[in-house]
C-alpha cells in the first residue's frame, strides 16, 4: 500500500480501506472448500509462466520482499496501487466516468489532473461515491492485470509474474493468480515500523489494523507464508526456498549504478 493511501486510510482514490471486508469475506463462505481443495493439491507444475499474488498488512515489509524478487529472479512485479493511478489518468475510460461521478466536487485541477487529496476528502464523507468509485476503478484494474498476464504468458520473457495488492483476497485475485503469498509480520513489529518510518500515532495505527483482514484469514486463503519479523536476510532465504521449489533459478543481480 502506498504512503498516500495508508495516510488517508482510504477511502482514497483506490478505496483500499477494507471497510467492508468482513461482509465481502462472509459472502464468500461458499468458496472455502474450493480454497481448501485448491491448496491441498499435492503439486503444482511450473512449465509455464507462474503468476503469484502477494499481500499482507500495512507495515509488513512487502516493498523489500518485492524488491528482492525483482532484483534476483526472472520476474516482473506489478503494483495494484500504481495500476489504479494509471487507469485514472486523463484519456482513460475510468477518467471519463470519474468526471461524471465527481462533476460537482471540484476534484479536477486546471490541467485536468485529479486532485487526489481532495478526492479522498470527498470519499471519506460520501459512502455512495466511494462505492461508485470502487465499481469503476477495481474492474479496470483487474482487466489491466488480466491483459498483462496474457501478454506475459504470450511473450514468455519472464518466468514469474507478481502482483502486489492490498485487496488481493477481497477482490478475488485468487481466481487469476496461480497462488497467493502472505507476508507476515506481527502487529507489534508493524506498529513499531509504522511509528518509526511513517510517524503514525497509535490511534491511526489502531484504525488501520482494525480495517484489515485477520491473520487467520490471510493464512486460510494464501498458499504460502513468509515470516518477515526478523532480519531481511531471513525472509530472503524463505523466498529462495519457495522459488527453488518452483524451479525458478536466481539471475545475476541487476546493476543499480554504473561501474
Amino acid at each position: 500500500m502506498s504512503d498516500y493511501v495508508a495516510q488517508n486510510h482510504a477511502p482514497g482514490f483506490t478505496c483500499i480501506c477494507h471497510k467492508c471486508q468482513e461482509i465481502i469475506f462472509s459472502e464468500r463462505e461458499y468458496s472455502e472448500l474450493l480454497y481448501q481443495n485448491r491448496y491441498d493439491n499435492s503439486e503444482l507444475t511450473y512449465n509455464d509462466m507462474h503468476f503469484i499474488g502477494i499481500t499482507g498488512g500495512v507495515g509488513a515489509g512487502k516493498t523489500a520482499i518485492l524488491s528482492y524478487l525483482e532484483s534476483n529472479y526472472p520476474c516482473r512485479v506489478m503494483l495494484a496501487d500504481e495500476i489504479a493511478h494509471d487507469v485514472m489518468e486523463p484519456g482513460r475510460d475510468c477518467y471519463r466516468k470519474l468526471q461524471e461521478l465527481f462533476a460537482k466536487d471540484q476534484v479536477f485541477e486546471a490541467d485536468g489532473q485529479i486532485d487526489r487529496k481532495r478526492m479522498a476528502q470527498v470519499l471519506f464523507s460520501d459512502e455512495e461515491k466511494r462505492l461508485a468509485l470502487n465499481n469503476i476503478v477495481h474492474p479496470a484494474v483487474k482487466q489491466y492485470v488480466i491483459d498483462e498476464m496474457n501478454r506475459e504468458r504470450a511473450a514468455q520473457k519472464n518466468e514469474v509474474l507478481i502482483l502486489e495488492a492490498a485487496l488481493l483476497i477481497e477482490e478475488h485475485y485468487d481466481e487469476i493468480c496461480d497462488e497467493l503469498w502472505y507476508i507476515y509480520t506481527s502487529e507489534k513489529n508493524r506498529r513499531e515500523r509504522l511509528k518509526l518510518n511513517r510517524g503514525y500515532s497509535d490511534e491511526k495505527i489502531d484504525n488501520i489494523f482494525a480495517s484489515q483482514l485477520s491473520e487467520s484469514t490471510y493464512r486460510e486463503v494464501c498458499r504460502e507464508e513468509i515470516d518477515n519479523n526478523h532480519l531481511p536476510e531471513d525472509a530472503f532465504s524463505q523466498i529462495d526456498a519457495l522459488m527453488k521449489a518452483r524451479q525458478v533459478e536466481k539471475v545475476q543481480k541487476r546493476q543499480t549504478t554504473e561501474e
